[in-house]
């Protein structure tokens, strides 16, 4: 199960903010930003299965579903919302209010979903990859690598997902990937793209950054705790993790640490 999740409500909270570029989705043209509905910005899902939504991100709506899995991410694309989670949880909703239990055909927890080429793509443990081109029907995807998915994004016209020793894998149609060598053996936690540089960080500190996705360049990051997350605005990288490490860069390959007032682990940049 992924276990550097995207949190903080009820133990893990899984957050997608509307009115700004989600990095699974900001560098694919396709995807819509701005959703039907002028009254949800916010969405998160819970441990428990259960879907909030805010206009506001400070007011807050509980939002049943019928399943009771941890949902792990939730992302707007293609004018739906999509969670994945644990056990195979595929939810989807046009309004982020109502919500749809969708049969993903696994059982593996579903850690991270993107939207690219104008497909959903959803990776998960056991190298459980799965795809839909509608949020709705999905179907297996084909890799040689049965290592824990931690994240996935769409750039370049290219999928990259990473895991599990040091797992980096890459697709064009999002349904078929290749292995690539990541120099490393160290668990990639995340992966993002931005400034036409893909940048993956992990555990001990790790940071590859490659312009194709397909090789890949360690960088030094200056720490040694788990990096967990890594997203891309304003012309600046930027990646949490254990004991408060926050990082920043502006090409993605010299990192500053910067101060961030607490030694609590940190698990979610958006």
């Amino acid at each position: 199960m992924k276990n550097i999740l995207h949190i903080f409500l009820i133990s893990c909270f899984s957050l997608t903010v509307i009115s700004c570029a989600k990095r699974d989705h900001e560098h694919d043209s396709t995807a819509n930003t701005t959703p039907d509905t002028t009254t949800i910005n916010f969405v998160g899902g819970t441990a428990s299965g259960f879907i909030l939504t805010s206009a506001d991100g400070t007011n807050w709506t509980l939002r049943e579903t019928a399943p009771t899995n941890a949902i792990f991410d939730v992302i707007y694309a293609n004018s739906k919302f999509v969670a994945a989670g644990e056990d195979g949880l595929i939810l989807n909703s046009s309004d982020g209010t109502s919500w749809d239990n969708r049969t993903s055909g696994t059982s593996e927890a579903l850690t991270d979903v993107t939207y690219g080429n104008s497909k959903f793509v959803t990776v998960g443990d056991s190298g459980t990859i799965i795809t839909s081109s509608d949020g709705t029907s999905w179907d297996n995807g084909n890799i040689n690598n049965t290592n824990v998915l931690y994240g996935i994004i769409y750039g370049n016209s290219k999928f990259v997902a990473v895991g599990d020793s040091g797992t980096i894998i890459t697709s064009s149609g999002g349904t078929s990937f290749d292995n690539r060598t990541s120099e490393t053996s160290e668990t990639l936690r995340d992966v993002t793209y931005g400034n036409s540089t893909f940048v993956t960080v992990g555990d001990s500190g790790t940071i590859l950054t490659s312009s194709d996705g397909t090789s890949w360049d360690n960088r030094t990051s200056g720490t040694t705790n788990h990096l967990n997350e890594v997203t891309y605005a304003n012309s600046t990288f930027v990646s949490v993790g254990n004991s408060g490490t926050i990082l920043t860069s502006s090409d993605g390959t010299s990192w500053e640490n910067r101060p961030s007032g607490t030694t609590n682990h940190l698990y979610g940049i958006i």
